[in-house]
Formats: structure tokens, sequence, C-alpha cells
């Protein structure tokens, strides 16, 4: 063999271990990237539902402020108040 054919089979078996390195690295770099996103469709799932949640807190916190009866309703039942002269019966389920 040739000085010149060794040299020539060395940058082939250099270049292909270069396209091996940098193939494994895109390849890693995918699999992050697909974790990733189902990270963030996991995440934007719960904004989504979370954002619902604050939505009805805001309609109820609305109507606490401006509707007198719908507090009445609230407070008789979350908190078992009773007008007075009223009495409460409670039973257990």
């Amino acid at each position: 063999m040739t000085s010149r054919r060794i040299i020539t089979v060395l940058y082939v078996v250099l270049l292909c271990g270069f396209g091996l390195g940098t193939g494994a690295l895109f390849y890693d770099a995918r699999v992050e990237y697909r974790t990733l996103k189902q990270t963030q469709a996991a995440s934007q799932a719960r904004l989504e539902a979370a954002q619902t949640r604050l939505r009805e807190q805001e309609r109820v916190l609305e109507r606490l402020k401006t509707d007198p009866k719908f507090v009445e309703r609230v407070l008789r039942e979350r908190l078992h108040y009773a007008k007075q002269g009223e009495v409460i019966f409670r039973f257990d389920n």
C-alpha cells in the first residue's frame, strides 16, 4: 500500500466516525425535543384547565359582589347559616 492510499483510508475512517458522532448527537437532540414537546403539551393542558377554573371563580366572585340572593344561598349551603328564628335540621348521609 502506498502512503497516499493509507491517508485516504484514514480520512474515510475519520469522516465516517465524525458522521456517526454527529448522527448520535442529532438523535439525542431529537429525543430531547420530543420529550420537551410532550412536556409542553401537558403544561398547556394544565394551563387551559387552570384558566377555565379561574374564569369560573371570577364569575362566582362577580356574583358574590353583585347578587345578594346568590350570597345568601352560598352562606346557607356552604356555611350552614340560617336566618334568625329558623331551625336547621342536619341528617347524616
